[in-house]
């Protein structure tokens, strides 16, 4: 299984794999064309009332842990299981807007995946 994590405004490189945003708003400055997604899975990102709720406050970062897994735990299994596969067969890029790399959503869904 091989997931990265990216910025949606970071560069796209030929080793991605399957790029997915995985916020459940489009990010700001970014045109639809330009993305180069294979695909949005807003269904996979996490509710607006905990997104707000959490807005990156690291102190919050635990508990927007388990409030995100516990989501996840709800969302269809079939979303959750062709993550699975792509990053099984051809590689899985999960793509977030975060300024903050390492206390985001793509980070929680990426361990979700991995520990599944």
């Amino acid at each position: 299984m091989r997931i990265r994590l990216k910025r949606i405004y970071d560069d796209v490189a030929d080793d991605d794999g399957y790029r997915v945003l995985v916020d459940r708003i489009w990010p700001r400055g970014v045109a639809k064309k330009n993305a180069r997604l294979d695909a949005w899975s807003k269904e996979l990102a996490p509710s607006n009332e905990l997104r707000r709720w959490f807005g990156h406050d690291r102190e919050r970062w635990e508990a927007f842990c388990r409030a995100y897994r516990a989501e996840l735990d709800e969302c269809d299994p079939q979303a959750i299981d062709e993550l699975r596969r792509r990053a099984d067969t051809e590689g899985l890029t999960l793509l977030f807007a975060a300024r903050d790399t390492e206390c985001n959503n793509a980070v929680v869904l990426a361990d979700y995946l991995e520990s599944r």
